[in-house]
């Protein structure tokens, strides 16, 4: 069975691992969830990750991240733009998720970056999901 959406499978899988306080979890491979894996480690909401080769598409292992009382850094992963919904704006719409605590993830033609990278790109794009 094919997944109508691949994107919202990664935030869940991220979200349920969290609430399970598990240490790591897995991942099926592919370029824009590795993309958003490096962007969530650059940010500092994951320890680290890494592609395992299974011989086919490949498996991204990602080392939740914890603070010292055992609560998830990632406090809320929220996707916006579903396969039946697509949300797309301009350089002057780009979001700003909780006064700049937190990132919204975009693909723009300059690859998937954050919107603050985004804006400073002087570029638009269809926004992927927001996390504080």
């Amino acid at each position: 069975m094919s997944m109508s959406d691949p994107i919202a499978d990664y935030l869940t899988r991220v979200r349920n691992g969290l609430q399970a306080k598990k240490k790591f979890i897995d991942i099926p491979a592919s370029n824009i969830k590795r993309k958003m894996s490096r962007i969530l480690l650059e940010q500092g909401f994951v320890k680290r990750y890494i592609i395992l080769d299974d011989g086919s598409q490949g498996i991204i292992r990602i080392w939740l991240k914890y603070d010292e009382h055992g609560n998830s850094v990632i406090h809320k992963i929220k996707r916006i733009s579903t396969p039946g919904r697509r949300a797309y704006v301009s350089v002057d719409e780009l979001p700003r998720v909780k006064n700049n605590l937190g990132i919204s993830i975009i693909t723009t033609p300059k690859g998937v970056i954050t919107a603050r990278e985004a804006r400073r790109q002087n570029v638009g794009g269809e926004v992927l999901c927001e996390i504080w």
